[in-house]
Parts: C-alpha cells; structure tokens; sequence
C-alpha cells in the first residue's frame, strides 16, 4: 500500500489486513498508529525522492499515494502524482499494480454524462492537477496497471470533500454554484476499498474502471443530506455558473500572484465538479471487476 498514511490507504489497508492479507504500509509521514493501519507493518517513504532499495516482495501494489489537493504550483503535482507513479511502478515491477486515479482525468470545461472509460484522458485540463493525475495513467496504463477512477470520495475520515462543504457554510446558508439539480456520481469510501480489493485480489490484472455509488444524485439533496447530519441548520443558496467562473477566474489571480498557499474558497476547478453534471457509467466495474456498490448516504457524518 502506497500512500497508507491518508484516507483512502488507510481505509483500504485495514481492508487488506482484516482479510488477513500480508500488507506493507508505505506513507509520507513519519510515523502512523497502528491502528489507522490495521496493525500492518508500516514505512516512511517519500516516492518523489525515487524508488525504494531494499522493497520487499509483494504480489500485488494499491497505489494511493499522491497529491489530494486540485491548487498548487504544476512541479509539486507533477512530482507528487507522475514522479511518485513511475517510483512505486519501478519499485514492484512484477506486481499487479493497481493506481488509484480520479475522474478529474475527464473534460474539465464540459459536463461528463454517464461517461464510459473510453473519454479519458483528453488533450487539455483546467490546472495541473488534472494534467498530472492523467500522465500518471499513462504511464500505469503502459505498464498494464488496473486503474481505478473515483469521484469526490467521502466517509469516516474524509480530508477533502466534507470539510470543504462545512467551511462554505455561512450563517444560515451555504453558498453553491449551479442550479442544485445537476448530478453528481460521489464515490464512498466504502465502494471505493471494495474495488481496490476486487483490483488487487481478483482475476482481473488490467483495465480502467469508473468507480461510484450506485447510482447519481442531485448535488441539492447531498448538500442538504450533509447539513442534516451535521446538525447544522443552513440551507443551499445557488449562485449562477455565469456570475460564479468569472469571480473564480479573478480570485485565482488574485491568489496566484500573492503565492497564497491555500485555493481560494471558489475555484474554476471547483465549480467545474459541483455545478455542471459529474455521472459515471461504472457498467464496467459491475460486469468485469464484479464491483457491487451502495447507493450514496451520509448516515452518520455527525460522528465523521
């Protein structure tokens, strides 16, 4: 397990281990509690610095590692998504290598509706984050990886798509973009270490395969699920796509030219996956990989 240390490796490591499964940890920080591991055995390892010397024999790598972050100058994402693939792929060059990528791969200027495998990558993405995680899965494809797509993760432990949804709330609304009835395909934690699993240990060695709940939803009634289960008594207040980019594109600017380390709170990128509609046809995960997904809920997010 590459990247054990962040959400998505530590859920899927304590996966592997509760299997029984033999599991090496590989993160950035270092050191983890065992217990965010599932007691697997655990090493600090910064993939951009270059492969590993002394790796040990593995059957097959989950590759988590990379950056989680959609703002930032191109080197650092580059280094952290493509240098760190081409790390972990030359560290284990005989394992199944099973890359976790995104669907940010996708056409970021236009809606994706029930997009299929096939419309990825493309010829041009909105910052280098999407550039970055596309050449990664490349170069995982050219090596015959299994590449797993998912979109917005979320669940117990989420570091991205729920702090960002609570730190827009203002008063009593949250401010969004769009209409709130554009879907949205959101992919669970829980559906997501299911086909790192299936990737990993089943008898498919290769393919791309989009992963997501169930079935879509309408970005208001996961807005409004969210806010329900937090406690907090706000509601979705839409501002038009065509006033929200250009505001996005002038705060950008902004941002850009005080080196300001933090997106600001509205990106084109942002706007990009909230307002317009993000479905994906995971027909492929069903038929082939065997993928069987939960419809989407926020259940228990007060505890998260």
């Amino acid at each position: 397990m590459t990247g054990a240390s962040g959400f998505v490796g530590g859920a899927v490591c304590r996966a592997l281990t509760a299997w029984g499964m033999t599991t090496y940890a590989f993160g950035r920080r270092p050191t983890v509690p065992q217990a965010r591991l599932g007691n697997a055995t655990y090493r600090s390892w910064d993939l951009t610095h270059g492969p590993l010397k002394d790796a040990p024999h593995v059957d097959a790598v989950v590759h988590c590692a990379g950056s989680v972050t959609d703002w930032g100058p191109a080197p650092a994402l580059f280094a952290a998504n493509l240098t760190g693939t081409r790390s972990a792929l030359t560290t284990f060059p005989g394992a199944r290598f099973v890359h976790v990528s995104t669907a940010s791969v996708y056409d970021p200027y236009g809606p994706s509706i029930m997009v299929s495998e096939d419309e990825a990558p493309v010829s041009r993405y909105m910052n280098a984050y999407g550039a970055s995680k596309a050449a990664a899965e490349r170069l995982a494809l050219d090596h015959g990886a299994v590449i797993l797509r998912p979109h917005a993760v979320y669940g117990p432990g989420d570091t991205t798509l729920l702090p960002r949804v609570l730190s827009a709330v203002r008063g009593p609304l949250l401010p969004a973009v769009g209409t709130g009835r554009q879907r949205i395909s959101l992919t669970s934690i829980g559906n997501l270490v299911q086909a790192c699993l299936l990737a990993a240990t089943g008898p498919v060695t290769s393919g791309v395969f989009n992963i997501a709940d169930a079935s879509p939803v309408t970005i208001d009634d996961a807005f409004r699920d969210i806010l329900r289960e937090r406690g907090i008594k706000a509601r979705p207040l839409y501002v038009p796509t065509r006033i929200a980019r250009p505001l996005a594109t002038l705060a950008e600017g902004a941002y850009l030219l005080a080196r300001r380390p933090q997106p600001p709170r509205i990106t084109r990128y942002a706007i990009g996956h909230l307002a317009l509609e993000r479905t994906l046809d995971i027909t492929a995960a069903r038929q082939v990989l065997g993928y069987d997904p939960r419809p989407t809920s926020f259940a228990g997010a007060a505890g998260w």
